[in-house]
């Protein structure tokens, strides 16, 4: 079906700012309807091309009623894969117009995920956001709070918190195999070669491609010309759109632990080392230091994040080869080390036990999380599904997501500022660091407000 026009769009989000503020309170909507497990769920998707197209194919055993993506270049390939489904550039019109939606799932750039998730949950929609949840600690939270007054089932893109390695990582750590745990040390390759930081913004204004809305893909943040320094996919290393390596890949590889240990939020972050910082994007490199406090009876737990060919000290690995990302959970009585931004699927990946000849005979651990419907990265979107025809539970949330977010993000307020956070999660502030400020609850353009 063809594109809907400019007027069209023009109107469409007249109707938009008419009904509620892109994020704001909406106007009364219906009750949402119940979808059994032997039915399909109708899907929006905001955010086609990129890892939109690769959420997309984990959901396609539902109803696709809709896509949505303001770059039409990047969106080719889903479009011409699904040729008869309405097509939109601008995420309030699609849901202002589609009626029947039961569910988004919105793959965007980290900068419109707050706006484009807290929109849906609001009509009563169940989302599933890609991973960080948010670009800010502000919006994060508001993810959860909306969330959980919308009565909605939310699940982040963090697809290994599915996997079998991740469960029974968990699992392991919970049981007590490692004992106490009080140091986490996490790494990864990014950015390295997948995308540049530590750059200044670019002063060359290039033309904007014709099939890209650029206002559009700004959408919440402030105006500033286009560039291809922005945009496919380099938009991690700038401020204004990403979250960078800690956002990004954090998520993932500290995932497991975090989850197993209930972290919760850090009381403090520092910035341990890094390359030159600029104000613009995260240095090429960091090293970050996040120390979370006790719980009950549980040790305080410091935190170490390496980012870019930084890595943790070669004595902890006990001889073993040290993969690009991973993580080293360590305790008392051994340590337990993932192999990949994941707990591992296959023999070759699968985290271990250190030292090995510790737990070689180690008894198997009892299974004690749900496992997916289907195994692989798929699961995890098909969890979700489950969860939003009412059976089971989607086990990444919006309540997880947003505390590992904000996590790491209290980390990143260290790498910005240069200074040490001792972190009021209370009042949501950096206590003596107030240049965080704005860092934490962001400015949003004209008629891109979220109300709270």
């Amino acid at each position: 079906m063809a594109d809907l026009t400019r007027r069209e769009l023009l109107r469409g989000a007249a109707l938009a700012a008419a009904s509620v503020s892109v994020a704001g309170r909406p106007l009364a909507q219906p009750g949402r309807r119940r979808v059994a497990p032997s039915d399909q769920l109708a899907i929006g998707i905001i955010g086609a091309g990129g890892r939109g197209a690769d959420n997309l194919a984990g959901v396609s055993s539902e109803q696709i009623v809709a896509l949505c993506d303001v770059d039409e270049r990047q969106a080719a390939k889903t479009f011409a894969r699904y040729p008869q489904v309405r097509r939109y550039r601008d995420f309030r019109r699609m849901l202002d117009t589609e009626k029947a939606l039961d569910a988004v799932v919105v793959s965007t750039p980290d900068h419109v995920h707050a706006a484009a998730s807290i929109a849906a949950m609001r009509r009563g929609l169940h989302v599933y956001c890609e991973k960080p949840l948010t670009r800010t600690i502000w919006e994060a939270r508001m993810m959860r709070n909306v969330a959980r007054e919308a009565g909605v089932v939310t699940q982040m893109g963090t697809q290994g918190h599915a996997l079998e390695g991740s469960r029974r990582a968990v699992e392991t750590i919970r049981a007590g195999v490692i004992g106490e745990v009080t140091e986490i040390h996490v790494w990864t390759d990014r950015p390295a070669e997948w995308w540049p930081q530590g750059v200044e913004r670019p002063q060359d204004r290039p033309p904007v491609p014709k099939a890209l809305d650029w206002d559009l893909w700004l959408g919440p943040a402030a105006s500033r010309p286009y560039h291809p320094a922005y945009v496919p996919f380099v938009w991690r290393g700038w401020y204004d759109f990403g979250t960078g390596a800690m956002g990004d890949m954090g998520v993932h590889n500290l995932d497991p632990a975090f989850w197993a240990l209930e972290l919760g939020v850090p009381v403090s972050a520092r910035l341990k080392d890094s390359s030159r910082r600029t104000a613009e994007g995260p240095p090429e490199w960091e090293i970050v230091e996040l120390t979370f406090p006790a719980r009950g009876r549980r040790p305080s737990v410091a935190v170490t994040f390496y980012s870019s060919k930084q890595q943790p000290p070669r004595d902890l690995f006990d001889g073993e080869p040290i993969p690009t990302n991973g993580s080293l959970v360590i305790g008392t009585t051994g340590t337990l080390f993932t192999r990949t931004w994941h707990g591992g699927q296959t023999d070759e990946d699968m985290f271990l036990l250190l030292p090995r000849k510790k737990f070689v005979d180690a008894a198997p651990i009892p299974s004690t999380l749900p496992r997916p419907p289907v195994r692989g990265e798929t699961g995890h979107h098909q969890e979700w599904i489950r969860a939003c025809k009412g059976e089971g539970r989607a086990l990444a949330d919006f309540a997880y997501a947003s505390t590992l977010t904000e996590a790491l993000l209290v980390g990143l307020l260290a790498v910005r500022t240069g200074r040490t956070i001792d972190w009021d999660a209370e009042n949501m502030r950096a206590k003596g660091v107030p240049e965080a400020d704005p860092l934490i609850k962001p400015d949003f353009r004209r008629g891109w407000e979220i109300s709270p």
